[in-house]
């Protein structure tokens, strides 16, 4: 394949989780990942700033989508139905990458770097939820709380479609999660 045959970045992501899957994080190298694209690793840092960005770069778009979510909801949705919405928004997206998400959950749980930089990614993503919240009505110590609920239930939800391969699409896992905090939250226990 050509240098300049079209959609570097996704055969450089592509590439990449060939290559963490194959030979781990930590034994595969910008340069492995380029070569393995067909593209110079000048290329490669053209895309991404190191080698953990490869793995994060669909997180702009989730939280735009997610974000629009909210916004789009039915202006009388509780704060909660709202961030559920958004976030439901995300679920599809994710799930329309097929198996790609489980395999970058794995690469992601296998380092502690990864994992560090996936909790700060999500704690981005619950703030920015707090503010879509508060754009949206909330009291900022309320949509704090809401925001901060909602994206520990999509990563709960996250993790049981990521360990059940053969279960619901993701999106009715977060649904029935969601259901689950609900029900809980009701009984009080």
């Amino acid at each position: 394949m050509g240098r300049w045959a079209p959609d570097a970045r996704g055969r450089l992501h592509q590439a990449a989780m060939e290559l963490y899957t194959e030979h781990g994080y930590d034994g595969t190298t910008t340069a492995d990942i380029a070569e393995r694209a067909g593209l110079s690793e000048r290329t490669y840092f053209r895309h991404f700033a190191d080698k953990r960005e490869v793995l994060f770069d669909s997180t702009d778009a989730l939280q735009t989508l997610v974000l629009d979510g909210i916004a789009g909801a039915d202006p009388a949705a509780a704060p909660l139905d709202a961030a559920a919405a958004g976030l439901g928004d995300g679920a599809a997206l994710l799930q329309s990458f097929g198996q790609g998400p489980r395999h970058r959950a794995a690469v992601v749980a296998a380092h502690a770097e990864l994992r560090e930089r996936e909790l700060a990614k999500m704690a981005t993503l619950a703030q920015a939820v707090a503010g879509m919240l508060v754009a949206r009505g909330s009291a900022e110590a309320s949509a704090a709380l809401t925001a901060e609920t909602a994206v520990a239930v999509f990563r709960v939800a996250f993790d049981r479609w990521v360990a059940d391969p053969d279960g619901p699409a993701l999106p009715d896992v977060l649904a029935a999660c969601f259901a689950e905090l609900r029900e809980v939250s009701a009984r009080g226990r």
